[in-house]
């Protein structure tokens, strides 16, 4: 059912952070026409968090070193801010070309195996939708 994940980052000077993410980053890239340029990213995951909020979204780059992510920004003029320690991570920000932030982090969580094609099916409590999980009602009368 699902195969994928495709975040955008918007910006005020998208040639540059796509350039970026092609020349700094390295990324693997298709151009889908036009110099729209979709590029190919590392397994992903995904996490709900609590908010006040709906269609708050964030995207976030992890590695398995933020102090050697950094120095080599530093090595390509990048600009990253300091790193900060968080419980669940090292986590700085990269300022992208257009001038936008994006986060890049080195995970402390533990880390959820890639999904698989067996696994891209919904489980039949996913299927049955949350008012089918409530405990049913009795009917009035019966035990």
């Amino acid at each position: 059912m699902i195969l994928g994940a495709h975040s955008i980052i918007y910006s005020k000077d998208p040639e540059s952070d796509r350039a970026f993410l092609r020349d700094v980053l390295g990324f693997p890239h298709v151009d889908a026409g036009e110099g729209w340029f979709i590029f190919g990213l590392p397994p992903a995951e995904v996490a709900v968090h609590p908010s006040e909020n709906n269609d708050v979204h964030e995207l976030y780059l992890m590695c398995d070193d933020v102090g050697k992510f950094v120095a080599s920004m530093a090595r390509a003029e990048v600009a990253c801010a300091p790193v900060m320690t968080m419980g669940w991570g090292m986590l700085t920000k990269v300022t992208l070309p257009g001038g936008g932030k994006l986060g890049v982090y080195q995970p402390r969580h533990a880390r959820p195996k890639a999904m698989t094609a067996a696994a891209r099916k919904p489980t039949k409590k996913a299927r049955r939708g949350p008012a089918a999980r409530a405990p049913a009602k009795r009917a009035r009368g019966r035990r």
